[in-house]
């Protein structure tokens, strides 16, 4: 049986290949509009299973996924900008901002289904602007909520991050996957590349 990653993003690939499981990739273009009331952890498991929906056309075993970062309750964007990512930055300095990053997977032959979301609370160091300044202008995370690239220069910006999964932070967390795998029945490490 196949396995597919229903995401398009480069670190979730990544992650992903650190099993050493061949997948395929596959956009699940879902609708990521905010429902209103919905809490972080609700919407980023929402989302999640979504996309692990929207590929499940065919036998194969999915995972979907999707990241949440919140302060104080306001969900943070990807940036886009360097200004949108130096104030982001700024507004989280000496602060705390919890990540609730989601995954999904589906046996669309045996039509098993787990969920986890797994939480990543980082906690910032005081930044001044220029040291967000700075930190953007090298590492350009515009792509990445919250601002910043926890595998790169980002860890430069914390104080402290507390989780059971650090690969939770970068967007697929790797422990809840493989848990998640086994129950599916595929068991990993795998002793060869073939599925």
């Amino acid at each position: 049986m196949k396995l597919i990653l229903a995401s398009t993003s480069p670190y979730r690939l990544a992650l992903l290949q650190r099993l050493r499981v061949p997948f395929e990739t596959v956009d699940p273009k879902v609708d990521e509009t905010p429902v209103e009331g919905e809490l972080p952890s609700d919407r980023a498991r929402r989302l999640g299973a979504l996309k692990a929906a929207a590929v499940a056309t065919q036998p194969a075993l999915v995972l979907g996924s999707d990241q949440v970062a919140c302060l104080d309750g306001a969900i943070l964007h990807k940036p886009r900008t360097s200004a949108a990512a130096m104030q982001q930055l700024i507004s989280c300095s000496g602060r705390t901002v919890r990540f609730w990053t989601s995954v999904s997977v589906r046996n669309t032959v045996t039509l098993w289904r787990g969920d986890r979301v797994v939480t990543c609370d980082v906690r910032f160091r005081d930044i001044t602007a220029s040291e967000a300044e700075r930190y953007v202008e090298l590492d350009q995370p515009l792509g990445c909520a919250g601002s910043f690239k926890w595998e790169s220069l980002g860890i430069t910006l914390f104080r402290q991050i507390e989780t059971d999964d650090p690969t939770a932070l970068e967007g697929l967390p790797l422990i809840a996957v493989c848990d998640l795998f086994r129950e599916a029945g595929l068991p990993l490490p795998l002793l060869s590349e073939k599925m």
